[in-house]
Formats: C-alpha cells, sequence, structure tokens
C-alpha cells in the first residue's frame, strides 16, 4: 500500500503531471567567446586596438558572438558577464614594470578600471618570458552603453607583448554567466 503524499495546497505529490507550457529563457550557457592578439607589439595600447581575432584553430570553438570594433567589445545580450584577460610578455631589460587593465563603461564613453594586473620582470641579461591574468564580473544592464576595452601601459619600452595567431598567448575571455 503506497502512501499519500500532499502539499499544504492539498495536491498528491505523488501523481503524474503533464506539462503543456511554454520553457522561455536560454537554458545553459548563451555565450562562450574568445579573442586573441595576432601581432606582438611594444610600448602602450590603450586600449589594444588591432590584431585581435576570434579564436578558430581545429578544436576552438565558441557560443554566441561579442561585438570588437577598434578594441571595444560590446555585449550581445544583458546579464552577467565573467571577463578575463591573460597578458604574455618577454621582458629585455634588466628591471621592466608592464600594468595591464580591463576597463569598463556604463555610459559609452567614461572608461574605468574593472580590474588590474602588473607584471614585473628582471632579465639579468638572460630572456625572460612572463603571464598573467586578471578578470572581473561584468553587469550589463545596457547593450548600448556597458562595455569593455583591455589596456597595456608598458613602462619600458623593450618590453614586448607576445601573440601568436594559432594559439592564445595574450586573449581575452568572455562567458555570459546568467541574467542580471
Amino acid at each position: 500500500m503506497s502512501k499519500t503524499k500532499v502539499d499544504s495546497t492539498g495536491i498528491d505529490l505523488t501523481d503524474n503531471f503533464a506539462f503543456t507550457g511554454t520553457v522561455t529563457g536560454t537554458p545553459g550557457l548563451s555565450l562562450a567567446d574568445q579573442f586573441r592578439l595576432t601581432s606582438d607589439f611594444t610600448g602602450d595600447a590603450n586600449p589594444i586596438t588591432s590584431n585581435l581575432e576570434r579564436v578558430d584553430t581545429t578544436g576552438q570553438g565558441t557560443i554566441g558572438t561579442m561585438t570588437n570594433s577598434s578594441g571595444t567589445f560590446s555585449f550581445p545580450a544583458t546579464g552577467i558577464y565573467y571577463v578575463s584577460f591573460t597578458l604574455s610578455i618577454y621582458v629585455n631589460s634588466s628591471n621592466s614594470r608592464m600594468d595591464f587593465r580591463i576597463k569598463s563603461t556604463t555610459d559609452n564613453s567614461s572608461y574605468n578600471d574593472a580590474a588590474t594586473g602588473q607584471v614585473h620582470g628582471h632579465s639579468d641579461g638572460d630572456l625572460a618570458y612572463m603571464t598573467s591574468s586578471i578578470d572581473t564580473l561584468i553587469d550589463v544592464t545596457n547593450t548600448s552603453n556597458d562595455k569593455v576595452q583591455f589596456r597595456v601601459n608598458n613602462l619600458h619600452d623593450s618590453n614586448t607583448v607576445l601573440s601568436n595567431t594559432n594559439s592564445n598567448v595574450t586573449y581575452m575571455t568572455f562567458i555570459r554567466l546568467g541574467d542580471t
């Protein structure tokens, strides 16, 4: 003999129910996109405006599409986004420092630091290669105004930001986590 479970409204919870409605919203992730630097550079980039491509090597994939216009990245939909920036550099001086930042705006004009990082190096006459990452969460409530840029402030002009057109060396990652 089975027992009947009844909730507080008197509905028998052991019954089977048929769903006749419509599911709305986007199940799972709706955006996972990456861009990478395709050409090395030295000096400042505020923001990095050129030589950026969406990842396209065999085996890599994306979901959805971020829009890049001269280094300003626009989001395709509102929501909470995970944004990261991985920087790889070559240090060619005895004492070097490089700042890098994720900049964000909510008015399509004034950019503020959303995440900052520094890479310090001392090559001692030898080659020195370094990689570091920063990340942040961006709350996109207006796709026309909420945007991000990526900045590199190279305090020693002999440092080189490294790139590769076939693999991620210096790159940006965007993942939409959910609704805002």
